[in-house]
């Protein structure tokens, strides 16, 4: 058993921590509640843009229409944007959300790039020697369209430039508080019904019947502007849905941290009740025991 000074010592360390947790779980409840407003004010947008490009896509001919919207006979390279969190002390976020990623790409023919976004994606994407084309890292707690639109950029001109065939959006999409889904998504070229293994897309949203549009000043100068913009939407509406589920599993694990931290000082506490118990009974057992050496 330890002496009672240690027990005093650990006690104090351990509300230490606690302390230290349970402030990280209020931040994170406070951001958390600015990413989720955040994330919902951009939904309606990006569930009508998706609307008016599935519609113009739809067309007969969709390959001649745009290049960004032409299937490839054959892939012969990817590129990924992994989206995860610049900071830790976020549960397994980070970890699961760069496994998921691994494993989507393992098996790939191809050659697979990734772009980063987050230090902490980047950094274990580069212990597992993966190909880092970009990292993007330290965005501001708010992000802008404007902050993410590189990213989206980047992506548009790989893929016309004819580096790479197939691009893909890896995020946490974000479902509740207590649920977080790790997401693959074909970015590029543009697709609209799901493939094999999980492929969100931001139109599960929409409800009711289809929209019939009318175009000005016509199609082709819509789709030049508006299938890029899109895809640097689709970037940023992942951003969004990573940032809110990153906050959501910080405050978790933290609030998990300062539970198990309480309990912890409880049974240091007992242990300490115990140990100062029997220093005094060791002491009482002293002063009778010279009591009576004295009194023979």
């Amino acid at each position: 058993m330890s002496s009672a000074r240690e027990a005093r010592l650990r006690i104090r360390s351990v509300k230490n921590i606690a302390q230290l947790t349970r402030a990280l779980q209020a931040v994170s409840a406070s951001k958390v509640r600015k990413a989720m407003q955040a994330m919902m004010n951009t939904r309606p947008y990006a569930t009508k843009a998706w609307q008016v490009l599935t519609h113009i896509a739809g067309q007969p001919g969709r390959n001649s229409l745009h290049p960004l919207l032409a299937k490839r006979d054959q892939v012969n390279a990817r590129l990924v944007v992994l989206i995860t969190g610049d900071r830790g002390l976020a549960g397994a976020y980070n970890t699961n959300i760069v496994r998921f990623a691994v494993q989507q790409f393992e098996n790939s023919q191809a050659p697979v790039q990734f772009i980063t976004v987050g230090r902490k994606g980047r950094d274990q994407m580069l212990r597992r020697r993966k190909n880092i084309l970009a990292e993007f890292s330290n965005l501001p707690a708010a992000p802008t369209f404007a902050d993410v639109s590189a990213i989206g950029r980047l992506a548009v001109d790989e893929f016309l430039s004819g580096r790479v065939d197939e691009v893909y959006l890896v995020y946490t999409d974000f479902v509740s508080m207590a649920k977080q889904t790790p997401t693959v998504k074909k970015l590029l070229p543009l697709e609209f019904a799901e493939g094999e293994g999980r492929v969100e897309s931001f139109a599960e949203h929409a409800q009711g019947p289809a929209a019939a549009y009318i175009y000005e000043p016509g199609q082709i100068e819509i789709l030049d502007e508006i299938v890029p913009r899109f895809t640097a939407l689709q970037v940023f509406q992942a951003v969004l849905e990573s940032l809110a589920s990153e906050h959501a599993a910080r405050m978790v694990a933290m609030k998990n941290a300062t539970d198990a931290a309480t309990e912890l000082a409880g049974a240091l506490q007992l242990e300490y009740n115990k140990a100062r118990q029997q220093s005094i009974t060791n002491e009482m057992l002293d002063i009778a025991g010279g009591a009576e050496a004295l009194r023979s």
